[in-house]
């Protein structure tokens, strides 16, 4: 339930988000957020929602490294592959985070997680794919709310690695 701080600038983003948005000077691309009536929790859901196409999505997933938290920001129309993620990170093993640890790590329940405003810092890695447009939306830490910013702005205020993680199709 968002509050009275979320609710008078009228976006519907999670308070935590919108506050992290306005430390970072970015009141613009909070005014731009948008809520939703109907789930936009994957990112068919978002891209439907929006009228985007589905690589326009930013996922925000996060996995364990060595059971330590990462973020792994990829196009809503790809997949990762977790051994690129592990030898990217140098780890020994590398799964995806349950919904308690994906909670504590960034302060979101799965399907609301924004790219950046975590509870806590974690290291984020970057999918190249998602240079490849103009303006990629992200979820605003609801299920119901995203917001559209450009892929190198994303990149800088998440402080994301820019790296190929992506799931290589035959």
């Amino acid at each position: 339930m968002p509050t009275a701080a979320a609710d008078a600038d009228g976006s519907g983003a999670h308070p935590r988000f919108a506050e992290a948005l306005r430390a970072l000077g970015l009141d613009e691309v909070l005014a731009r957020t948008r809520r939703f009536p109907e789930a936009t929790r994957t990112a068919a859901e978002a891209a439907a929602a929006i009228g985007c196409g589905l690589s326009q999505i930013c996922k925000s997933l996060v996995f364990a490294a060595d059971g330590v938290p990462v973020l792994v920001l990829m196009d809503g129309g790809s997949r990762v592959d977790v051994e690129r993620v592990r030898e990217e990170l140098g780890a020994g093993k590398v799964t995806r985070a349950d919904a308690g640890v994906v909670r504590e790590a960034t302060g979101y329940a799965i399907g609301g997680v924004p790219p950046f405003g975590h509870r806590t810092r974690t290291r984020v890695l970057a999918d190249r794919s998602l240079l490849a447009h103009d303006m990629v939306w992200a979820a605003a830490g609801t299920p119901y709310t995203v917001f559209p910013i450009e892929p190198k702005e994303l990149l800088a205020h998440s402080g994301a690695t820019l790296v190929d993680v992506r799931e290589r199709t035959a």
